[in-house]
């Protein structure tokens, strides 16, 4: 078929069915990725998955850059064969998952009906092989995308991106759109048009060592003193505007019998907006202790900034929609807890999230995937390549090489 032949609903089915005529290809890709197990915690493990994504981007015209990570397995980029491209649109995801290596001796991957269980598929294998698959089936229909396609790999993305953020930002602030393969919200598939950005916080009060029976009011109890900032800390909760601040660790003290010379707490906050982040972090980093001969420090800060249904990002979407239209798709959207690499992309370019599988189970033992609905889901995100560009000529970058904005390392 050729890109001549090819419009509108007609594109659709052709997409449609390309990818259904690759399911069977598509699920014994992703039962290898998944099989090669790569948690976060060991980089040497996820370095043969990097490289067979590596090697599957080269075999597709794309140049490659590898960055190794200092404290991670580092990440990849894949752009165009040759020269400057503008305008371009990212795709992003991840290798890495939650689970520790040997967790497939107990959960091997199991292809079960149109639902294939097991760890690493769902959050998100499943997302690198429909990138892949999409851009064969590009190919297929005979279209050549006006916005270049740039892919993005990372290896920390489930403990914060903190090595790879800045790859990410340097590449979405000149990107056209960005696209984050992360899965779907729920078993309907919701796109993640929202997400609470991320705060982490260690409190640590400073007190004074005494003996609690021979001369306790010598001391200044840093346990008491923390009693009363995790009780100032949970004030700050307020459910309505989505703002959560837990305390979910605590130490403290040496001995029972001795009044605690130091103690400290580890404290999550999540947030739905920018000016509520600024909020609480004022907030938390306003603290000051109220028991005689205490002090007290906050380390930390914001990770992740939330992802916000701004007007670039509803755009977009309305987009996404008209294309899930054509194709007789249902994509709804929705609000998610946790934070992923959009929440960096949203800042500065147009993002839609959870654009990967529909299934269910991130990081949870019953973790598994929708087949036909990925599949489809793929599909769409070829049609969503194939989109023209969003920013006006005026509002574009200089045509930039996308390989020459990776960090150095």
């Amino acid at each position: 078929m050729t890109s001549a032949q090819v419009a509108g609903t007609e594109l659709a089915t052709a997409l449609l069915a390309g990818a259904r005529a690759r399911q069977d290809a598509m699920v014994a890709h992703l039962t290898m990725l998944a099989e090669m197990e790569s948690p976060s915690a060991d980089p040497r493990a996820q370095q043969p998955l990097l490289d067979h994504l590596q090697a599957e981007l080269s075999a597709r015209g794309m140049r490659v850059v590898r960055r190794a990570g200092a404290n991670t397995g580092g990440y990849l980029v894949g752009a165009a064969a040759s020269g400057p491209a503008w305008p371009y649109g990212l795709l992003v995801g991840h290798v890495d998952t939650v689970w520790p290596t040997g967790t497939l001796a107990d959960r091997p991957v199991v292809l079960d009906g149109p639902v294939l269980h097991g760890p690493g598929t769902y959050d998100m294998k499943a997302g690198l092989v429909q990138a892949l698959t999409a851009l064969d089936l590009i190919t297929e229909v005979g279209r050549t995308p006006e916005v270049t396609p740039v892919v993005l790999v990372n290896s920390d993305e489930e403990i914060g991106s903190r090595e790879s953020t800045p790859a990410i930002r340097a590449l979405s602030e000149h990107a056209d759109r960005v696209f984050v393969l992360e899965p779907s919200l729920g078993r309907d598939g919701a796109l993640k048009t929202a997400r609470k950005g991320l705060g982490r916080y260690t409190v640590t009060v400073h007190g004074k060592a005494a003996h609690a029976g021979l001369d306790p009011t010598a001391g200044a109890s840093a346990i008491l003193e923390l009693s009363a900032v995790i009780q100032a800390l949970f004030a700050l909760n307020d459910h309505d505007r989505g703002v959560t601040v837990n305390v979910g660790m605590v130490s403290g003290g040496i001995q029972p019998n001795v009044i605690a010379p130091e103690s400290s707490a580890v404290i999550d906050v999540r947030v739905l907006t920018s000016a509520d982040a600024e909020e609480i972090d004022q907030k938390i980093r306003s603290l000051t202790s109220s028991t005689p001969g205490t002090s007290l420090t906050v380390e930390g800060g914001m990770g992740r900034p939330p992802l916000e249904r701004t007007p670039r990002n509803a755009a977009l979407l309305e987009h996404a929609l008209d294309v899930a239209a054509d194709m007789g798709l249902h994509l709804p959207e929705a609000t998610a807890g946790g934070g992923s690499d959009g929440n960096t992309a949203s800042q500065v370019a147009p993002t839609l999230d959870g654009l990967g599988a529909v299934g269910d189970g991130a990081h949870a033992e019953h973790e598994h995937v929708d087949v036909p609905g990925w599949v489809d889901r793929t599909a769409l995100l070829a049609a969503l390549l194939l989109l023209p560009p969003l920013r006006q000529v005026l509002d574009a970058p200089d045509a930039v090489d996308p390989l020459s904005l990776v960090p150095e390392p």
